[in-house]
């Protein structure tokens, strides 16, 4: 187990059109036995990253560490790191036994009977313990997979890199296997960086995501904290299902409280104090989660600081939710609503906003000007 220490990493290719920069420059620490997810769009640059981090691509400028050892001038091999990749990789001539020694075979010094023991220590901890002596033809996709995963583990890595091990499984398998994986990396305690496009797995699996755009990292947080409280825009945007309701705003001051406005009509109002800078007149992204939209609920007026109307284009039934669509003025909103909620198409309802629950981004920079939650104590003693 190790420290992985990333300090602006750099990644740029050579185009016919000119150099075409994938990563941009970034910092990052992943803690000693840490479980952080890399985490953005597709074409983000967390492939690349993690293909830096492994040796499998030249880093253009910056420095790669593990523990004390700087490695990215080091050949794969020599960096103390195993990969899981999305296609598995085994060898298909091989037993599973086969595929989870051949490593320790040509990459240590372990006696046969060391290396025996290693494996079937690690056939145990995955399950797979019937499998050792099938090859990959005979396996379905969620053994061949921890097969892989094993392969990766029975080296005992300092660092363990998985780059979208799941996405070739199906959604039932892919959970039972999302949990098997924390298990498996909390028992063997190795530091840990997975890739994913899917926030799903990114948000239940990490300790700390690594969010991604562009080749550039957006923010570095704990899954909730990224949530609730998003960097910019993006970060807002990106987590979610449904996406964050976002659109132009301008802001109107009314007493002790701001009133956040779209087309002459109010969608949001929030205490003066719960915003750090002046905010009066000024243009602002609003941004409003599906699930923070009430319709036609007794939400406590104390609470929903904005009721507006709107009218319902499609109800859209979840099981456990339903989305409903609706369009304010000239706004479409989408609702993430409980079941018993199912208004139908072209009916007027009533939605309520609490302040709390009210994200203000700047237009130009897509930074966060107001997150989740309402500071009372900062509030209650802001300077008049």
């Amino acid at each position: 187990m190790a420290e992985l220490t990333l300090h602006d990493v750099t990644k740029v290719y050579d185009d016919t059109d000119g150099a075409v920069t994938a990563v941009d420059g970034i910092d990052l620490t992943v803690q000693d036995g840490e479980f952080l997810v890399l985490v953005g769009p597709s074409g983000c640059g967390k492939s690349t990253t993690l293909r830096m981090i492994a040796g499998l691509e030249t880093v253009t400028d910056g420095e790669i560490t593990i523990g004390e050892r700087t490695v990215h001038h080091l050949a794969p091999s020599e960096r103390d790191l195993a990969m899981v990749f999305q296609s598995y990789a085994l060898y298909k001539r091989m037993t599973a036994r086969g595929n989870l020694g051949y490593g320790l075979k040509h990459s240590t010094d372990l006696k046969a009977d060391d290396r025996e023991q290693r494996v079937q220590e690690t056939a145990e901890l995955l399950g797979i313990e019937e499998l050792l002596d099938d090859k990959p033809e005979a396996m379905s996709g969620g053994q061949k997979q921890r097969v892989a995963l094993g392969r990766a583990i029975v080296r005992e890595p300092s660092v363990f890199l998985l780059d979208e091990p799941l996405s070739n499984l199906d959604a039932k398998l892919r959970s039972h296997m999302r949990t098997e994986l924390q298990r498996i990396q909390e028992e063997v305690g190795v530091t840990a960086v997975y890739v994913t496009h899917d926030q799903t797995e990114a948000m239940t699996m990490a300790d700390r995501l690594a969010i991604m755009d562009a080749g550039v990292l957006q923010q570095v947080a704990p899954p909730e904290v990224a949530y609730d409280h998003p960097a910019n825009e993006f970060v807002g945007t990106f987590l979610g299902s449904p996406a964050m309701n976002v659109f132009d705003a301008v802001v109107r001051e009314r007493g002790d409280e701001y009133v956040v406005e779209h087309d002459g009509r109010t969608f949001a109002r929030v205490p003066t104090g719960a915003v750090e800078r002046n905010l009066l007149d000024a243009d602002v992204r609003l941004g409003l989660r599906p699930e923070d939209l009430h319709v036609d609920t007794s939400l406590d007026d104390a609470a929903a600081t904005c009721r507006f109307e709107a009218s319902v284009t499609v109800s859209e039934y979840q099981g456990n939710d339903n989305f409903v669509y609706l369009e304010a003025g000239e706004q479409s909103l989408t609702a993430r609503v409980p079941p018993a909620v199912y208004p139908d198409p072209g009916s007027e309802v009533d939605v309520a906003v609490a302040a709390e629950d009210v994200y203000l981004f700047e237009p130009t920079t897509g930074d966060a000007i107001k997150t989740r939650g309402i500071d009372a104590e900062r509030i209650e003693t802001r300077p008049t």
